[in-house]
């Protein structure tokens, strides 16, 4: 326990409440569903930007970035930097094409393209993932602050669900997109104060601790062996590439703000800002795990005995920050946390009405929309809640082991189908089912022949054993889809697609 200071305390007190108050503030707006989830349709471009940055950079990247820096290197930003490269690819053609073809759901599109049965499977794998990740965070950052105040973590996981749950509930997208914006700045703040501190405390100065950490080999992103076997550059390469088109290409988080710009110009505009926002803080996260581990191991300030790395940072906050910047840094975490998972809660009860409940009850009002959008708000929030509550119960234990395979099981092959759907007239929904069986039994021959279980191997096949790095289970099923569905498609006779739903009709209409 490290006991904070009381101007701390109010710090982070005066920002809660006036998180909430912004929920209240644009309560009075959502008179429609469509104001609920996508906004007025006057957001600016910078705001819409800086909220798609705030949503990727969540309290998970405040503390486990710097973590995985004091661990090892950067090799993780590696995937991060992927994201500019793919998003300047495709950001053109996917912007306007899901402005015109979708009303709301990014899933509308796999159904217009190949049946009912792909936005159900694609929808109900974004929602099982951000469930998991959800809880996730809360729990992440609830661990954080009830190290440093000595509150057990269960009362910080109610006390943030009672506030992420009324801002969201209250305020809809406005609300969410405009404490983006401000916690988005707060994050930004906290992270360059937290790295200024460091390279001030160190006795050689600035520039002597960011050549202590190059020598160190702390700033780097080996290794550089071209082998996909274990966790290597090239792997953080090609899984950054793919990460990149399932965030920006399939991820109603992203999707959903492109929706709430007032045009195609402001909406690309809006998808550059966040990106190019989120590069540099990923890796001032990095920098500053770097900073702490020569802060920590180079003669001067020790960690104390039995802290691991991803508690170093935490500590650090706590014992080395002065009386007001502990409390600026603190409401930089808990605005991470809410403005990752303010957006997860609005965008799922979007999916919620727009691919379930719209399907079952047609005839629905407007009103009826609107309220079982913020029924769904409230259930997500509750389910997020369970969840962070579970992972305390379990101390944490192998929880982001479970996420992670989860997320490779259902989200399996979601940026396959977005690619078949795009750049393939002939692909056909009997062609990408067959795709989709294909991955669905890659991916479990490859999480059961590489999960333990007490030691053992849950199915253990000797030399037939996935061979690879996990994180090219993702990479593989994709292009499974992509590859099995396409040749497979020429096996069922059907019509070719649309113009518009594909990538030619896009350059047929720029002619």
């Amino acid at each position: 326990m490290l006991n904070i200071h009381w101007i701390d305390i109010a710090i982070v007190i005066i920002s809660v409440v006036f998180t909430l108050g912004a929920g209240f503030y644009f309560a009075s707006r959502q008179k429609s569903s469509d104001q609920y989830f996508a906004g007025s349709k006057t957001i600016p471009a910078w705001a819409i930007g800086i909220s798609i940055f705030a949503t990727l950079i969540s309290s998970v990247t405040f503390l486990a970035y710097p973590a995985a820096a004091y661990k090892s290197n950067w090799i993780l930003l590696v995937q991060g930097l992927m994201v500019p490269i793919v998003l300047i690819c495709v950001v053109w053609v996917i912007v306007p094409l899901f402005r015109k073809v979708i009303r709301l759901s990014t899933y509308e599109y796999f159904e217009r393209r190949f049946g009912v049965f792909a936005r159900m499977y694609s929808s109900i794998a974004f929602i099982l993932t951000h469930f998991s990740k959800m809880g996730t965070v809360l729990y992440l950052v609830s661990l954080a602050l009830s190290t440093l105040t000595g509150l057990d973590v269960t009362i910080y996981i109610l006390i943030l669900s009672v506030v992420i749950i009324l801002l969201t509930l209250l305020g809809g997208m406005e609300a969410v997109i405009w404490m983006d914006v401000i916690q988005g700045f707060l994050l930004i703040g906290g992270g360059i104060l937290c790295a200024g501190i460091l390279l001030f405390k160190y006795e050689g100065g600035a520039g002597a601790m960011i050549s202590e950490a190059v020598s160190m080999k702390k700033i780097d992103f080996g290794p550089y062996d071209f082998s996909f076997t274990k966790l290597t550059f090239w792997v953080l390469v090609v899984n950054g590439i793919f990460y990149a088109l399932q965030k920006y290409g399939t991820d109603q988080t992203i999707v959903q703000r492109y929706l709430a710009a007032k045009n195609d110009k402001d909406a690309k505009k809006a998808a550059y800002i966040g990106v190019f926002a989120s590069v540099p803080v990923w890796a001032l996260f990095m920098l500053i795990g770097s900073l702490l581990f020569v802060f920590y191991n180079s003669g001067g300030a020790t960690l104390p005995e039995g802290m691991n790395a991803d508690q170093a940072f935490t500590y650090f906050i706590g014992t080395e920050l002065p009386v007001g910047a502990v409390g600026l840094v603190l409401a930089a975490l808990i605005a991470a946390a809410v403005s990752s998972l303010d957006s997860d809660m609005n965008c799922l009860a979007a999916i919620g009405v727009e691919d379930f409940y719209q399907r079952f009850k047609p005839n629905c009002s407007d009103k009826d929309r609107l309220l079982v959008g913020r029924l769904l708000v409230l259930f997500s929030g509750l389910a997020m809640s369970a969840v962070a509550l579970l992972y305390h119960a379990w101390q944490g234990e192998g929880v982001l082991g479970v996420v992670f395979e989860l997320y490779a099981i259902f989200s399996a092959g979601i940026v396959g189908i977005f690619l078949l759907g795009l750049f393939s007239r002939h692909a056909n929904k009997q062609g990408l089912y067959v795709g989709l069986a294909v991955c669905v039994a890659f991916t479990g021959y490859a999480v059961l022949t590489t999960t333990k279980i007490n030691g053992s191997m849950i199915l253990d096949l000797g030399s037939l054993n996935f061979p690879h790095h996990k994180y090219m289970l993702g990479v593989y099923s994709h292009l499974i889809v992509l590859v099995v569905g396409y040749f497979a498609s020429f096996l069922f006779k059907s019509e070719k697609a649309d113009d518009s739903l594909t990538f030619y009709g896009y350059l047929k209409q720029k002619h």
